[in-house]
């Protein structure tokens, strides 16, 4: 069976995983009847947002537990996990991605990416394995293959894509319904909420890419 590890950052948009995204990657991957594998960097979150009011809160929460609410408490530390229990990897979106995964959302192109989080991601590409990512998380991947040329997309917005060419990699733009796939580097993006309107319109995109990234996974395995 394929298995497929799917890289949390927190529970909630605004500080954490985007948990439609996240709950939509699930739902795709469970309806290609892969193993999934929920993790998260054991870390303390940047800083807590309350999204009734958008301030941010005066409290310490962290990222694997918080993790653990989307996941139904069945997620492993990042840490731990092995390459060698992983034909693919994908990474929801949300602000956790670049604010506790990394420092996007305060540095730019000049981000710091978490240690865990690039050993894990290196390795799954150094073996050829397939990674997935939504939303704003292409920008993890534009920063940790710096100047590698990757094709990604993030939809439109014309700051994170030109954070994306900084960092030495094409730029697609892309529909809400649409996935950007590297071929030769076994990377597929797709925009989701930096350009859905809806839930809906965010799993059509999600949707096309877990198949493209199960699709690769078995195609490494019978290879």
């Amino acid at each position: 069976m394929i298995r497929v590890g799917v890289v949390l950052s927190g529970c909630g948009v605004n500080d954490g995983a985007e948990i439609h995204e996240s709950v939509l990657t699930l739902l795709a991957l469970a309806e290609k009847g892969v193993q999934v594998i929920c993790m998260a960097p054991d870390i303390e979150q940047h800083h807590v947002i309350n999204h009734l009011t958008g301030q941010v809160e005066n409290e310490k929460r962290n990222v694997l537990v918080e993790s653990a609410r989307i996941a139904r408490g069945d997620i492993r530390d990042l840490a731990a996990v092995k390459t060698s229990e992983l034909d693919a990897l994908i990474f929801p979106g949300g602000f956790g991605a670049a604010k506790n995964l990394s420092t996007f959302a305060f540095d730019g192109a000049k981000c710091q990416i978490h240690e865990g989080v690039s050993r894990l991601v290196k390795q799954i590409h150094q073996e050829g394995k397939p990674l997935g990512a939504v939303c704003i998380s292409p920008a993890v991947m534009a920063r940790i293959f710096e100047g590698h040329s990757l094709q990604l997309t993030i939809g439109n917005d014309p700051a994170v894509a030109e954070a994306v060419r900084l960092l030495g990699h094409t730029h697609c733009e892309c529909r809400v319904d649409e996935i950007c796939v590297d071929q030769e580097n076994k990377v597929v993006t797709t925009p989701a909420y930096m350009l859905a309107e809806n839930v809906a319109q965010a799993y059509s995109g999600i949707k096309k890419l877990v198949v493209k990234v199960v699709e690769m996974a078995e195609q490494k395995i019978r290879a």
